[in-house]
């Protein structure tokens, strides 16, 4: 996976950077697999605006993701590599011998007609999903489990990875994209490798219209608003707005807004770094 850089032939392929889709094998999704994506535009079911600067954007459908790699001991072969609208990542589709279909977040570097596994006491190799009682220390992993068969929750984005850092009795240490260490389940599972798309970090829109495409609109600034609209807004001429803080008056930059009596809080190890 790379970026190219498009030469400045329009004002909107000036600061372009994308990336060379090289990885994909294939335009056309398993329709099998496809389910309608309906838009709320950031409205509830009142028709209340609830989320603002959401609305547009180009229509797409759902890819269904096997986030639980239930079926196990039974190799899929990989099909294609493909785009996913949904996501940064891209996703693989792996057929089983008995001629099931199903997408899984690509790991990076995997290739068609490789051959996925999960289950107890598969090889600990790109893509093959384990319980983390069997992955040995040290790996780099992605699609890990909070919570037993439930599916994969974390480190699921382009380029992210965790890693297996110690086993503590039931549970074992795992250090997460965002820094954190914290203890989950040895039960749980997580499949071997980083995330696909790393360079997804490395590109640029170019103009604003590509956000309109992806269903964000305009963001306006605190400061630029009234006092009425924003606690930071108001003042005579460009004035600096004050503390930084949200719309609702809670504070930014700094302030912790996690409960202190959150149930998790005994399986953090070490906070992520500001």
């Amino acid at each position: 996976m790379a970026v190219r850089k498009l030469k400045p032939v329009t004002p909107g392929q000036r600061h372009k950077i994308i990336g060379t889709f090289e990885e994909i094998t294939t335009s056309k999704p398993e329709k099998s697999l496809l389910r309608p994506l309906k838009k709320s535009g950031g409205r509830n079911n009142q028709g209340k605006m609830t989320m603002r600067y959401i609305g547009g954007g180009h229509k797409r459908r759902y890819r269904l993701i096997d986030f639980q790699r239930s079926r196990e001991d039974e190799p899929a072969v990989v099909k294609s590599v493909e785009y996913d609208p949904n996501r940064t990542a891209r996703i693989a589709l792996v057929e089983y011998p008995d001629g099931e279909k199903r997408y899984i977040v690509a790991p990076n570097g995997i290739k068609v007609g490789q051959t996925v596994m999960s289950g107890h006491g598969v090889a600990p190799e790109v893509g093959n999903t384990l319980y983390l009682s069997e992955i040995p220390l040290g790996t780099l992993i992605h699609n890990i489990e909070l919570y037993p068969g439930r599916g994969a929750c974390m480190a699921r984005s382009a380029g992210s990875y965790a890693q297996l850092l110690a086993r503590e009795g039931k549970y074992v240490v795992v250090k997460l994209p965002s820094g954190e260490t914290r203890m989950v389940l040895a039960t749980c599972k997580a499949t071997i490798g980083t995330v696909s798309n790393p360079d997804h970090a490395l590109e640029k829109s170019g103009k604003a219209g590509r956000s309109r495409w992806l269903g964000r609109r305009p963001r306006n600034r605190g400061v630029a608003m009234n006092p009425v609209d924003h606690p930071m807004g108001g003042g005579e001429g460009k004035a600096s707005g004050g503390h930084p803080r949200s719309r609702k008056g809670i504070p930014a930059k700094g302030y912790k807004t996690r409960s202190k009596k959150k149930a998790s809080n005994k399986f953090i190890v070490e906070r992520r770094k500001k």
